[in-house]
């Protein structure tokens, strides 16, 4: 996913929204985007997920591609099941694959007990849920959360974290707003901030001047930079290579490493500055 010099306004003579804004976003990454209300966070959302076009500029977007809004319309003609399958279908599954992946995700964000309920009938939580899942069983290359969590109870915001990970680890690129400092602080490979229309590097995942982990792996390991924490990457003796990341993008690093049966050896992890500390 690319952006590039994209502006957004409303009408000829309105008001610039967004002017100038690139933003990339590579297989297995996870970026956070904040700024205040009103700051254009929900816009630039939309334009990722292909909702909305940009004024100017190029938006490059996967085809896959699946959006949790910041507002979910529930006066919908639609039950629960039927909804989500037809969702599936609009993402283009068959009609048996998007009852299994409807009946997955409803079993796992707990509702599999409302599947035959009007969306107009279910309170503001479960049609979160619902909102969710229906993004979720697209398994997109790139995933656009807005506030996803907020109405969601404690076990389904979990549900949700775990969703986000799985879905890195296996390739797909996420964007996503919170008001949660803390949300995805393990997974977050990167964080803008939206100010005055522009798009600025905002405070990384991590603490400034944190932890290093140092990954030594044999095996093939894809470019850096399209590596969750995008780790510095020297060659070691033997045919090793040695990844240094920030400790707070290591997780998500190494779910990265290990997904998808690649044959890739992860030979020893350790705090970079405590091995420092050591040779000193």
């Amino acid at each position: 996913m690319r952006l590039t010099g994209v502006g957004r306004r409303y009408g000829r003579g309105g008001p610039w929204i967004l002017r100038g804004v690139g933003l990339a976003v590579a297989p297995g990454e996870v970026v956070r985007i904040e700024g205040r209300n009103g700051s254009g966070k929900s816009t630039l959302l939309r334009i990722a997920a292909g909702v909305e076009r940009p004024t100017e500029g190029a938006a490059a977007l996967p085809a896959r591609r699946a959006y949790v809004p910041e507002r979910f319309p529930p006066a919908l003609p639609f039950d629960v099941r039927g909804y989500l399958r037809s969702l599936g279908r609009v993402h283009g599954l068959d009609a048996a694959e998007a009852a299994r992946r409807a009946a997955h995700w409803m079993e796992r964000f707990g509702i599999a007990d409302r599947t035959g309920t009007p969306l107009g009938r279910l309170s503001k939580g479960t049609c979160q849920k619902v909102a969710v899942a229906q993004a979720l069983l697209a398994e997109a290359d790139l995933l656009v959360l807005d506030e996803a969590w907020t109405g969601l109870d404690g076990a389904a915001r979990a549900e949700l974290d775990d969703a986000v990970a799985e879905r890195a680890a296996a390739g797909g690129r996420v964007l996503f707003v919170d008001h949660d400092p803390e949300r995805l602080a393990g997974q977050v490979t990167a964080g803008y901030a939206v100010h005055a229309g522009a798009l600025r590097p905002g405070d990384p995942p991590g603490r400034p001047g944190g932890p290093t982990v140092r990954i030594e792996v044999e095996g093939p390991v894809p470019p850096a930079d399209l590596l969750p924490g995008r780790p510095v990457r020297t060659a070691g003796p033997g045919g090793v290579t040695v990844l240094e990341v920030s400790a707070v993008s290591s997780d998500a690093l190494l779910r990265r490493l290990l997904a998808g049966g690649r044959t890739v050896h992860v030979r020893s992890v350790a705090v970079a500055d405590a091995l420092a500390g050591e040779a000193r």
